[in-house]
């Protein structure tokens, strides 16, 4: 897929892992990286997509530990991974706490190995962190949103990050490429919607 700047978001990813392997904050244009899995990566790519300071974002499979793996073979529960999202932002408009927050005010954190009607272990929720920071970021929203909220029911995992294997072409972009898609209009519509009423603050302006 082509992206805002120009070139292809797959070409992007892939310089920026390279570069990226001498300052793990920041890749070679400029953006840091977030990961989070949350059901399926169709509806949270198009959460994330839609945050200020959100550059692109990526679907894939992380937090198992097959090699190369597929959507048919994620959707067997035998890899142990998840559908996930590898998030490109800049830092200096939105930081990893708010991300943090859209991703757990974007679903039902409550619910064990699904999200919405999507049920097995491919569809499970993680917070993933490449750092202590984030480690404790995570782990804070997710003891003030126990307390607060969930009465201590929150099922997200937190995972160290290891890596991420980008999903087939035809899952990017998804979306907003398939608007008439059953699925997308009544399972991924409506989850965008309920997230940005939440959070009107967060959201890019029309145009961006």
């Amino acid at each position: 897929m082509v992206g805002a700047l120009g070139i292809s978001a797959c070409s992007a990813a892939s310089e920026a892992k390279k570069v990226s392997e001498f300052d793990p904050k920041r890749d070679a244009l400029g953006f840091s990286r977030a990961y989070f899995a949350s059901g399926c990566f169709w509806c949270v790519e198009a959460v994330f997509e839609s945050v200020n300071g959100v550059r692109e974002v990526i679907s894939g499979y992380s937090g198992g530990h097959s090699e190369n793996p597929t959507y048919q073979s994620t959707n067997t529960g035998r890899t142990g991974h998840a559908e996930a999202v590898e998030i490109f932002y800049d830092p200096d408009v939105v930081s990893f706490s708010q991300l943090v927050d859209a991703y757990f005010g974007s679903m039902d954190p409550t619910q064990v190995n699904g999200q919405g009607p999507d049920r097995g272990s491919q569809y499970r929720s993680i917070a993933f962190y490449q750092n202590d920071e984030e480690k404790r970021i995570i782990e804070n929203a997710i003891e003030r949103l126990n307390r607060e909220v969930y009465n201590g029911k929150i099922a997200v995992e937190v995972k160290p990050f290891e890596k991420f294997w980008l999903a087939e072409a035809y899952h990017q972009n998804y979306e907003r490429l398939n608007p008439n898609s059953g699925y997308i209009r009544n399972v991924s519509i409506p989850r965008l919607n309920r997230f940005q009423e939440k959070f009107p603050e967060l959201l890019k302006k029309e145009g961006h």
